[in-house]
């Protein structure tokens, strides 16, 4: 798990460490921004549309077997492990094959497997433009059952003004993702 500073203090930082020489300092990269998507039930989205919330993101796709079904599945237990806390944090499940993920499939796919998940897709230039501002990478490849598309598997944890708070590896537990979320809650 990486996280920012805005969630957690790097030991030897906090008050009362002593020096200014004493404090870590790490980059923050430039992860998220600007988006215009459409969800899963047909309405046209930004990034605005979640200002207020903690969002986990995850980017992948419907006919996806392999990261995809545990990397939701633990997104869903990370946030049964928030409890009445989770009303703070949407989950947000970005295709990365628009092709196939339209809106209705998305929600089938989810209202099926993943009630409290978000689809969102769009137009192939709206995807991509959303892949690269979280460096999501992903590529469509022909086989012969059609074609599949591999891509990274980081979930994403932003803050409720669309800021990058941290990024959880696959496979990364459900209680790191909810102790991560909790300690951004309680900050805030």
């Amino acid at each position: 798990m990486e996280m920012n500073s805005s969630c957690c203090t790097p030991p030897g930082s906090g008050p009362g460490s002593g020096s200014a020489s004493a404090t870590i300092s790490r980059p923050v990269p430039t992860v998220g921004g600007s988006f215009r998507l459409i969800d899963d039930s047909g309405a046209a989205v930004t990034e605005r549309s979640y200002f207020g919330k903690y969002l986990l993101v995850f980017f992948g796709f419907t006919h996806c077997q392999t990261v995809c079904p545990p990397a939701l599945a633990r997104i869903d237990e990370a946030l049964d492990h928030l409890g009445d806390l989770a009303d703070r944090v949407r989950a947000l499940y970005v295709t990365v094959d628009p092709e196939r993920d339209t809106p209705e499939v998305m929600r089938a796919f989810l209202a099926a497997n993943h009630p409290r998940i978000t689809g969102l897709t769009g137009p192939a230039a709206e995807i991509e433009s959303a892949k690269k501002a979280y460096h999501v990478h992903s590529r469509r490849v022909d086989d012969p059952d059609g074609y599949r598309t591999p891509h990274s598997a980081f979930t994403y944890l932003m803050g409720p003004e669309g800021e990058y708070l941290a990024h959880f590896v696959d496979p990364v537990d459900s209680n790191d993702i909810a102790a991560a979320l909790k300690s951004c809650l309680a900050d805030r």
